[in-house]
């Protein structure tokens, strides 16, 4: 079977192109009301078959760009039609036009339907109104018996009015032309209306008042035809006109009552003043360019605080929490303290005037309390590309007991208290108590000092320190609860819930798994020696 299938692989490739083709071609109904349009090239036929229905045609500002029929559908009269888009045609001999124009030709000759020609009498399309109009006479005979409009498109970029007169006899002859073809079998042409109509699908004007002509045309051809035919003179007698009797010689009006017509006004003028969404949305660039604000109906003391960004949870903390209904009046006196502390030169603290050696103290503190928030912020700016040193390596030793000692003296201040409680502390840290014990110094010996050389007591100084254990009903910042007494009832109702769950053997609330009531491996395969009761 495989040799078979590859010696025929051939054909069935064939076969799979022509299923593929097939698919693609449009389903048109030959017996429904049609309107075909039909016209040179990029004269604006795919654009007006996409204004008028859902079908989506390519446009592009190049001749041949429709390739094969499109179908698209619209409704007149609660009547559904279908509309044919074909690609554009050339002036040229019958033997000499290609596949692409022979579309549109057969189009033209089998089927029955209303034709649009397309004229644009602006030139933009790349051909001008005689070469349009040696088309529309070559073609004409395929017209014959047809509803037929000639279509003036590309109004916006040249009227009617303002073409040549020789491009003015033209279309005179074409519209005379149009009105020969739509004369009926055995009749004359009924009107001229309507057979040379300008439109243009940039503006959307005219588009419609083509579609509805088109289609009424179409709908009272049909109508002429069925009461021609014989077959109305069976349905003749199903039908009974009713023509009412006037009781009296009274003129009877329609009549509307005056609070109707109040009403429907004033409906009206509330809707040309509402100004919608949906208006401000079309204003600024439609949908998915415009982003209707979910906070201009906020009411807030000044208007301009409305679009600002407030995050509800900033580091772990609810924001709410921490609104002062004081805080304007706050910022106000903190702004007027920072604006006296940079007008004035004087050094003031807690109302006391300071002497010059003290202001000397103070601006150098400030100085190094500047350059220390510098420092900060640059190491914070630059933490995520900066590496991680080990302790082992950091030779600087910034903060140690003599260099304290350096900068206290050199402030004037006795260090003697500051260095004994910086060794204290760093004494209760570690298990320096034992280790001194068991080197024989019974009765503590000295304390190691923070700068002793030795790097091995150093770092067995600095063990860690044990962590001290918090009640679990201790309220933390950030949690969400009032006291201790409500924290601990949570927990409460939390174990309970947990309780009713482990029964049901469920790992969460959003558990929905059915377990296996027999597990096949344990109720199937074949019978041991003994009992088989429990099967």
């Amino acid at each position: 079977m495989c040799t078979v299938i590859k010696r025929i692989g051939p054909s069935l490739a064939y076969l799979e192109q022509i299923r593929q083709h097939m698919a693609r071609l449009p389903s048109i109904d030959p017996n429904t009301r049609t309107v075909l349009i039909c016209g040179y090239p990029n004269v604006g036929k795919s654009s007006f078959i996409n204004k008028i229905t859902r079908a989506d045609v390519d446009v592009q500002p190049y001749a041949f760009t429709t390739k094969s029929l499109f179908v698209g559908h619209t409704d007149y009269k609660y009547l559904r039609y279908q509309v044919i888009d074909t690609p554009g045609i050339l002036d040229r001999p019958f033997e000499d036009r290609n596949i692409i124009e022979m579309c549109s030709i057969t189009a033209l000759a089998h089927l029955r339907a209303a034709v649009l020609f397309f004229l644009d009498i602006s030139g933009s399309c790349g051909y001008s109104i005689a070469q349009q109009a040696a088309l529309f006479h070559s073609i004409k005979s395929l017209f014959m018996n047809k509803p037929l409009i000639i279509v003036c498109n590309k109004t916006d970029l040249q009227s009617l009015d303002g073409i040549s007169e020789e491009d003015k006899r033209l279309v005179t002859e074409m519209k005379s032309e149009a009105m020969k073809t739509v004369i009926g079998q055995g009749g004359e042409a009924t009107n001229d209306e309507g057979v040379l109509l300008p439109m243009s699908t940039l503006t959307e004007e005219g588009v419609i008042a083509v579609k509805n002509a088109a289609c009424e045309r179409l709908l009272n051809q049909t109508v002429e035809l069925k009461m021609k035919s014989k077959k109305i003179n069976d349905c003749l007698n199903r039908f009974h006109i009713a023509m009412p009797k006037p009781r009296d010689n009274k003129e009877r009006p329609p009549c509307i009552p005056q609070a109707v017509i109040e009403a429907k006004t004033k409906q009206a003028t509330e809707k040309e003043e509402r100004h919608t969404e949906r208006d401000l949305e079309n204003e600024n660039g439609g949908a998915g360019v415009y982003s209707a604000s979910l906070k201009k109906h906020y009411i807030l003391a000044n208007d301009e605080w409305k679009e600002d960004v407030v995050p509800e949870i900033y580091d772990g903390h609810n924001v709410c929490d921490f609104v002062d209904p004081d805080i304007l009046h706050r910022l106000e006196e903190l702004e007027r303290g920072l604006h006296h502390e940079e007008e004035g030169d004087d050094f003031e603290m807690d109302g006391f005037q300071l002497t010059p050696e003290e202001q000397k103290t103070l601006a150098k503190i400030r100085k190094k309390k500047s350059l220390r928030y510098s420092q900060h912020r640059m190491k914070k700016s630059t933490a995520e590309s900066r590496p991680i040193v080990p302790r082992k390596f950091d030779k600087d030793r910034e903060f140690t007991t003599k260099r304290m000692r350096r900068q206290l003296s050199k402030l004037g201040i006795d260090p003697t208290r500051a260095i004994e409680r910086a060794r204290s502390r760093s004494v209760s840290r570690g298990r320096k108590r034992e280790r001194s014990v068991d080197r024989g110094d019974a009765d503590g010996g000295d304390d190691i000092d923070v700068d002793t050389p030795n790097k091995k007591q150093r770092m067995l100084s600095r063990s860690r320190p044990r962590s001290r254990s918090r009640p679990p009903i201790e309220v933390v910042p950030g949690e969400g609860f009032k006291d201790s007494n409500q924290k601990a009832k949570a927990l409460q109702k939390a174990r309970k819930s947990n309780k009713n769950r482990n029964k049901d053997a469920r790992r969460g609330e959003a558990d929905r798994v059915i377990p296996t009531l027999k597990p096949k491996h344990l109720l199937s395969g074949k019978r041991s020696i003994g009992k088989t009761q429990r099967r």
